[in-house]
């Protein structure tokens, strides 16, 4: 049985466009060279970055936000450098993402969950700050509280910071298959 494609948003690549760091998305012509070097691809080789580009240009805005597959990107950058046109993939998945959170396609516990995001324990946190001087993307911060936040969108589930904590207030979940999250979310 074939399986069934909601409605095309036409102007979900506008959408995209007007994010953040989406701006080239539409420069993409599908070649593939970005898939050449990817590492998720290789772990995950059901990610695929000309597949989510595509998905993108075709306006399948709910099959692929509500889907895992914004989340396996490592955001290495490695296939910004393969792109003869120029298009910044990880800058246009930080954007995929930032969507996928305003229209709450994933919120923090299921980020948590699949393992895309470190998590605070607030009440062991010192507030040392030692994660913020060590995360090299900037991620952590402390809150008005002197407590240690993650800022979602640019996490990249590295876990520098879970290894930096001298308090332990900082975990990472495993990533357990993001196909079993998303069985869950539909039933």
């Amino acid at each position: 049985m074939a399986e069934r494609i909601e409605r095309p948003e036409p102007e979900f690549k506008y959408e995209v466009a007007r994010e953040a760091g989406g701006q080239h998305i539409q420069d993409c012509f599908l070649c593939g060279a970005c898939v050449g070097v990817c590492s998720a691809n290789k772990v995950f080789p059901e990610f695929n970055p000309r597949y989510v580009i595509h998905m993108v240009l075709l306006g399948l805005k709910r099959e692929l936000l509500s889907s895992g597959l914004i989340w396996y990107c490592s955001l290495c950058h490695n296939c910004d450098f393969a792109c003869p046109q120029g298009v910044n993939f990880s800058s246009v998945m930080r954007a995929l993402r930032s969507i996928a959170q305003k229209a709450g396609y994933a919120d923090h516990d299921y980020l948590a969950r699949i393992g895309r995001l470190a998590v605070v324990d607030e009440k062991s946190c010192s507030g040392c700050g030692i994660c913020v001087r060590a995360c090299p993307w900037g991620v952590p911060f402390l809150n008005e509280r002197g407590v240690a936040q993650i800022e979602v969108v640019k996490c990249q589930a590295c876990g520098i910071c879970v290894a930096e904590c001298p308090a332990r207030a900082i975990s990472l979940g495993t990533f357990e298959g993001i196909e079993k999250q998303e069985e869950e979310r539909a039933v």
